[in-house]
């Protein structure tokens, strides 16, 4: 599987704060036992306590198939460092945490 572009760490635009629009991919599996549709969710805890962001994206899978969503996010950084997204298929699918980390500005 070619993952090219794949990330886990990229430098700010410019110092923070900041807001940075990131795609995501999900591959979805689906087994043949499994029903043909349900939902790609993820959520982004904020600072605080609050939820920094949420979606909910619907799919349909033929039974023993693939099929993929590409999520946009908005992420806003107040400051240098990690942020996890906390992603999982809908309504009672595992939970799979990404991170994600803002380095320096190149030339900072």
């Amino acid at each position: 599987m070619d993952i090219q572009g794949a990330m886990f760490s990229l430098p700010a635009p410019s110092g923070p704060p900041v807001t940075i629009t990131p795609h995501l991919m999900v591959l979805i599996r689906s087994r043949r036992q499994d029903p043909p549709n349900g939902g790609a969710g993820g959520r982004v805890p904020g600072r605080g306590g609050r939820t920094g962001g949420r979606n909910v994206s619907p799919f349909n899978v033929e039974p023993g198939k693939f099929t993929y969503r590409l999520v946009r996010g908005e992420l806003e950084f107040s400051q240098l460092g990690t942020m996890e997204a906390h992603c999982r298929l809908v309504p009672d699918g595992q939970t799979t945490i990404v991170p994600l980390t803002l380095l320096p500005p190149v030339g900072a």
